[in-house]
């Protein structure tokens, strides 16, 4: 399998991947897509953060807290009913690790707290792909950003779509993506974007038909 967890280095970069326990939906509702935003960037901090945060704050006035110092410096995410992807260059030794716990293990004990369970909530660790240069990040980014085509046009990795247009239109609004950020108005979550990696995503970017096919082979395979 040419998608599993390998071994984080400072300095390169990396997608990230894992799914709900058993199939299970993880996000249910728009306060749980916009909670998991939120760990993005609190996570991401060498310090922990203040949980009453959260019962002091409003959901955009959180991505204005301070931070010690990130983590990882993310570039992309996408978060779907049961699965999220994330993408980002390791700032630290140990540090996309210690990143991807904290934000695992937050994220659980919000979900398990509101609908009353116990146990993980997602498949292990995050699995993970070594992207080997700068170039490749730029369209691996496309193909996280592509995820939520899912949402519309449910064989899009088959190769059938009806609309282009209006599926391009469709993923460029989705809320709970980074896309959003890059080609949206300015919005506070786009604080979760490392503005380095913001730069390097956005040098040259392809348009969502361009990596269309792309996209299907790169899924193919990480699913094989």
């Amino acid at each position: 399998m040419s998608y599993r967890r390998i071994p984080f280095a400072p300095e390169e970069h990396y997608h990230c991947y894992t799914r709900g326990i058993d199939g299970r939906v993880t996000f249910q509702d728009k306060q749980d897509y916009e909670r998991f935003q939120e760990y993005l960037y609190l996570c991401n901090d060498t310090t922990s953060f203040d949980r009453g945060d959260f019962l002091k704050l409003a959901h955009s006035e959180i991505f204005s807290r301070p931070r010690k110092k990130e983590l990882v410096a993310i570039g992309c995410y996408s978060l779907m009913p049961n699965h999220f992807h994330i993408g980002f260059q390791e700032v630290e030794e140990g540090g996309s690790s210690k990143f991807l716990q904290k934000l695992g293990t937050s994220y659980s004990m919000y979900f398990n707290a509101k609908y009353k369970r116990v146990g993980g909530l997602f498949i292990g660790p995050c699995r993970s792909r070594h992207i080997g240069n700068e170039r490749y990040f730029r369209r691996v980014a496309q193909y996280i950003h592509l995820n939520a085509a899912e949402l519309y046009e449910g064989k899009w990795k088959s190769g059938a779509v009806k609309n282009m247009r209006l599926l391009e239109k469709q993923v460029r609004e989705y809320a709970f993506s980074s896309l959003r950020d890059y080609v949206g108005s300015p919005r506070p979550e786009r604080a979760v974007l490392n503005p380095e990696m913001a730069a390097l995503v956005r040098d040259g970017m392809p348009t969502l038909k361009m990596v269309l096919t792309e996209a299907r082979e790169y899924y193919a395979d990480l699913e094989s």
